[in-house]
C-alpha cells in the first residue's frame, strides 16, 4: 500500500500557546486515530507534528522519505489559524502531495466574505450579507434598512467561536451593538447575514472534479432546547457540556425531509463544494427555510475527521468503518493527484 505522513501542528504544546478556542490538543489525538486507522488498512505511516518555524525542517525530512501522501491535518501555524492556508502553499512549494484543499481554497474559507461572494457569483443560494471590518462600518445607515432578523459572526473564525444567543439580532441597534462587541474581544471584522430560522444541515461530500457524493445527511436537532433560546449552534454547545445549548443541539440523522427537499440540499451542497475548490473531503453547512429552500451557511474544508466527529458519523450512516473513511480519504486523494491538476 502507500507510505503515508500524518502532518499535524502543535503549536497548542507547552507555554506558546494562547488559546482562545477549544482544546487544540484534539488535533493529535486526531492525528494518533488517522495514524492508527492507516495503519489498519495496511499503509506505512509516519506521524509527525511541527511547530513554528521548524516547519521547514519538518518538510525536508518529509520530503527526504517521499511519501506517496501527506494527510494534511496542520490547522495552523505559530497559533495563528489564519496561517493554515501558508501550510498548505509550503507542501506545493516543496512538491509534496498532500490531501484536502490547497492554499486558495483554505483561504478562501477563512475570509468568510470571500466564500460569500464566491458562492454568490456561482449562483449558490446562501444569505445576503454585510462585511463590517472596521467600528466605522457600525455607522453605516445602511443597517438601518435590512429585513432582520440578521445573524453576525467572526469573518475569521471556525469551531462557532463568538457565537452566543446574542448573535441572532432582531435590529440594527442590536446588529451594530454585538459587532462592536466581537470587534471589540478578537480584533477582527464580522459577517452579518440574514438569519435563516429552519433546519440546520450538515452535507458531509466526498470526491472530486464530477465524482463528488454525498453521504447520509445529519441535522440538528433542537427539541431540546429552551423555548426561549434561538435555534442556532452556539460555541457552548460545542465545547461546553454543562450548557443549555449542548443538550438542545444534537446531531441526527435527517429526518421526515422529502424527496425533492433531499435532492434540493445535495445539489446545492455540491455546487458550493465545487464552487469554493474544495478537494478529497468537506463538509457545507445549510439552513433549510420553511418554504424547503436550503441556503448555505459555511462551506468547511478539511473538516474533522477524528473518530467522534460529524463526518465519521455520517460516514457510518454510509457502512463505512472509521478506517475505511480515513483509508477511502487517502485513495481519493492519491486518485487526484494521479490525474494531475487537469480535471482534478
Amino acid at each position: 500500500m502507500a507510505r503515508i505522513v500524518v502532518f499535524y501542528n502543535t503549536d497548542y504544546d507547552a507555554e506558546q500557546a494562547t488559546l482562545t478556542g477549544p482544546d487544540v490538543t484534539s488535533v493529535r489525538d486526531s492525528a494518533k486515530a488517522i495514524a492508527g486507522a492507516l495503519v489498519e488498512t495496511n499503509h506505512t505511516v509516519e506521524l509527525m507534528g511541527v511547530h513554528g518555524v521548524e516547519v521547514y525542517a519538518a518538510l525536508e525530512k518529509v520530503r527526504a522519505w517521499k511519501p506517496d501522501l501527506l494527510f494534511n491535518l496542520c490547522e495552523s501555524m505559530d497559533n495563528n489559524s489564519l496561517n493554515e492556508p501558508t501550510f498548505a502553499g509550503l507542501l506545493d512549494l516543496f512538491s509534496i502531495p498532500y490531501t484536502g484543499a490547497d492554499l486558495l481554497a483554505l483561504a478562501s474559507c477563512l475570509h468568510k466574505q470571500r466564500t460569500k461572494d464566491i458562492l454568490i457569483a456561482h449562483d449558490v443560494p446562501t444569505p445576503p450579507y454585510c462585511y463590517l471590518a472596521t467600528l466605522a462600518d457600525l455607522d453605516d445607515p445602511r443597517l438601518d434598512a435590512l429585513d432582520y432578523p440578521w445573524f453576525v459572526k467572526l469573518a475569521h473564525e471556525d469551531a462557532s467561536l463568538g457565537i452566543t444567543e446574542a448573535n441572532v439580532v432582531g435590529s440594527a441597534a442590536a446588529l451594530r451593538q454585538r459587532s462592536r462587541e466581537l470587534m471589540t474581544e478578537y480584533h477582527q471584522a464580522v459577517i452579518a447575514e440574514r438569519y435563516v430560522e429552519g433546519r440546520e444541515i450538515n452535507v458531509t461530500l466526498l470526491g472530486n472534479g464530477a465524482a463528488v457524493e454525498t453521504l447520509p445527511l445529519h441535522e440538528i436537532d433542537f427539541a431540546a432546547m429552551p423555548a426561549e433560546r434561538p435555534r442556532i449552534v452556539s460555541y457552548a454547545a460545542k465545547w461546553e457540556e454543562s450548557h443549555v445549548d449542548y443538550a438542545g443541539t444534537k446531531p441526527v440523522p435527517l429526518r421526515g425531509a422529502t424527496a425533492a427537499v433531499i435532492a434540493d440540499i445535495e445539489r446545492v451542497a455540491r455546487a458550493a463544494y465545487r464552487a469554493v475548490e474544495l478537494r478529497d473531503y468537506g463538509r457545507v453547512d445549510l439552513r433549510v427555510d420553511a418554504a424547503g429552500v436550503p441556503w448555505v451557511i459555511d462551506v468547511n474544508p478539511n473538516p474533522d475527521i477524528s473518530p467522534d466527529a460529524g463526518v465519521t458519523r455520517a460516514a457510518a450512516a454510509a457502512g463505512l468503518s472509521y478506517p475505511q473513511l480515513v483509508d477511502r480519504i487517502a485513495h481519493i486523494a492519491m486518485s487526484r493527484l494521479a490525474r494531475g491538476p487537469v480535471g482534478s
